[in-house]
């Protein structure tokens, strides 16, 4: 199993979603490719990966764990997501964007926001994991965590349809929209 620390399973995430063979996902803030591995794994060699990150050691560390598992379809990219365009992923051509552990990171959490529904097709999927507010002893002590509730109404405020929740552990929440 891969991990990000202990903290979340990626597999069991990501079984909990609709992903189907073929599809072109974009992970935001990829770190070391902990979702875009397994990920890259289920859409298979007709889906493509996108995995976004700030840091190039981080781009480094997917890119070698893909070569590593043979796993071709994922593509790196250094990216700002807090600037519209900044993911360097073109508009409407993914079917999902996963967003995991980056909006505590950061003051601009709605032009995260804007930046996933502007690369998601319409009907696309947007999966939002973040920190639990209630278990702050536990994970990152610094930045600026969001609450679910308040993660959730800035989704919807930025015109995403709220669909569910999804058991993302037990430090974490899951929370799971659609693009209208």
């Amino acid at each position: 199993m891969q991990g990000t620390g202990g903290f979340i399973n990626p597999e069991k995430v990501l079984e909990q979603l609709d992903i189907k063979n073929g599809m072109a996902i974009a992970d935001f803030g990829c770190g070391h490719g902990y979702f875009a591995i397994p990920a890259g794994k289920i859409v298979g060699p007709d889906g493509k990966i996108f995995a976004i990150d700030v840091l190039n050691e981080a781009l480094e560390s997917t890119r070698s764990q893909a070569q590593l598992e043979s796993i071709l379809n994922i593509e790196t990219k250094r990216g700002n997501l807090e600037v519209v365009g900044g993911s360097k992923i073109p508009d409407g051509s993914v079917e999902m964007v996963l967003l995991h552990n980056v909006l505590f990171e950061s003051q601009k959490k709605a032009e995260i926001i804007r930046e996933a529904k502007r690369v998601l097709k319409p009907g696309g999927t947007f999966v939002l994991i973040d920190w639990l507010t209630e278990k702050n002893n536990i994970g990152p002590q610094e930045g600026w965590r969001i609450n679910e509730e308040d993660a959730k109404k800035l989704a919807v405020a930025e015109g995403f349809a709220y669909q569910k929740n999804f058991d993302a552990g037990e430090y974490h929440y899951g929370l799971l929209f659609n693009k209208a």
